[in-house]
């Protein structure tokens, strides 16, 4: 999957991931590869990220909108 995370100041990250774990307004989530089309709101918290290699990164975000289409993810975040 291709996962883009933008704030207003900058491109956080930019590449390709096994798994995306997203603080949701009612909770954790996770999108994995053929995920279902969806749009949905985001939390405070963080972004977890594993890699195609297995290693996991975090972001931490203050909200935002994730859109998720065709095996590419979509992080507005503050």
């Amino acid at each position: 999957m291709r996962l883009e995370i933008i704030t207003p100041e900058r491109h956080i990250y930019d590449g390709e991931t096994a798994l995306v774990q997203l603080p949701g307004s009612d909770g954790l989530f996770e999108i994995l590869n053929n995920h279902a089309p969806m749009i949905a709101a985001l939390g405070n918290g963080k972004v977890k990220v594993q890699n195609p290699d297995g290693k996991f990164e975090y972001f931490d975000i203050r909200g935002g909108v994730v859109e998720v289409l065709d095996n590419k993810i979509l992080v507005l975040a503050d």
